[in-house]
């Protein structure tokens, strides 16, 4: 009865981050169009982000949201710290080095959560997994290699950090699984509004974005920022660190493509490539996990 709870767990922690990761895969694009410095930029998500999962929270939460919130703790705030790092730091990278550099570094997350799981968490790692999680790091390299251009220092080492602590973060949640990590997230992202709020500039009025700018930075910080990472925070909790960060790889396959329907940019034979590779790796990786479950049910 356990085993079918875990595997019925898993299946949902599955697609929930699954959805998450697939609401997020406009992110980049929307970032380029809406072209406004760093710190405005991770002002306005982080703001947004972090009211309107909040908002969401206590509706659903109701009376129970406040005990809920006062029970994360020490762990709940250093998620939120883990996030606020990763938000600040991954649009630092978008500024300032190539966005093909920052996708081959983000492609080591898995590895990262892996290393996290096995040390942190005492996990044993699949064989599997580990091959999925090699296969799909191949596939995010091809797909880039063909632009990949030297960025500056600053820019580079901000990826290696977004990496981390991405790994990091799915790390803690995993190992708090009772716990609902939302409002943690939802904290994240008003620190990073905190934070950045010196250096950012005004969103309204003078000065501030234009309207289209402003119509794509609702749409990204009041909708897909909340789904995507709310999903995300959600599903962990029941599926193993590596093979979460297996599935961000499918934002790095799918960026492109939303550039292509939207701006026109042919991508690479490369890209096809590549992308290929990764949806091959974690197709043969669930039919894998489905595999397993059969076993077990046997």
């Amino acid at each position: 009865m356990a085993e079918a709870n875990d595997i019925k767990a898993h299946r949902r922690g599955f697609v929930l981050t699954l959805f998450g990761v697939l609401v997020l895969t406009p992110d980049t694009l929307l970032m380029r169009l809406i072209d406004t410095d760093p710190w405005t930029m991770a002002f306005s998500r982080g703001l947004l982000m972090g009211c309107a999962l909040l908002f969401i929270f206590i509706v659903i939460r109701r009376r129970h949201a406040m005990a809920e919130m006062r029970a994360l703790g020490l762990v709940g705030l250093a998620v939120a710290v883990i996030y606020a790092i990763n938000s600040i730091a991954f649009v630092v990278a978008i500024e300032h080095t190539q966005v093909a550099n920052v996708l081959v570094i983000l492609a080591a997350g898995p590895l990262f959560a892996g290393l996290m799981s096995v040390v942190f968490l005492r996990e044993k790692v699949p064989g599997p997994t580990w091959a999925a999680i090699f296969t799909g790091i191949v596939g995010v390299a091809i797909v880039v290699s063909g632009g990949i251009q030297a960025g500056t220092g600053l820019g580079d080492l901000c990826a290696v950090v977004t990496a981390l602590s991405l790994a990091a973060g799915f790390t803690i949640i995993r190992s708090m699984k009772t716990q609902n990590m939302i409002p943690a997230t939802a904290l994240g992202g008003l620190l990073v509004a905190a934070v950045t709020a010196p250096f950012a500039q005004p969103l309204l009025g003078s000065g501030g974005l234009g309207d289209t700018q402003l119509a794509l930075t609702l749409l990204m910080g009041l909708v897909l920022l909340p789904i995507s990472f709310g999903l995300i925070t959600l599903g962990p909790r029941s599926v193993p660190a590596p093979e979460v960060a297996l599935l961000m790889l499918i934002e790095a396959v799918l960026g492109p493509f939303w550039v292509w329907w939207v701006i026109g940019e042919q991508p690479t034979p490369l890209t096809f490539i590549g992308g290929g590779v990764v949806l091959a790796a974690i197709t043969l990786h669930a039919i894998w996990r489905r595999t397993q479950r059969a076993h077990v049910k046997v």
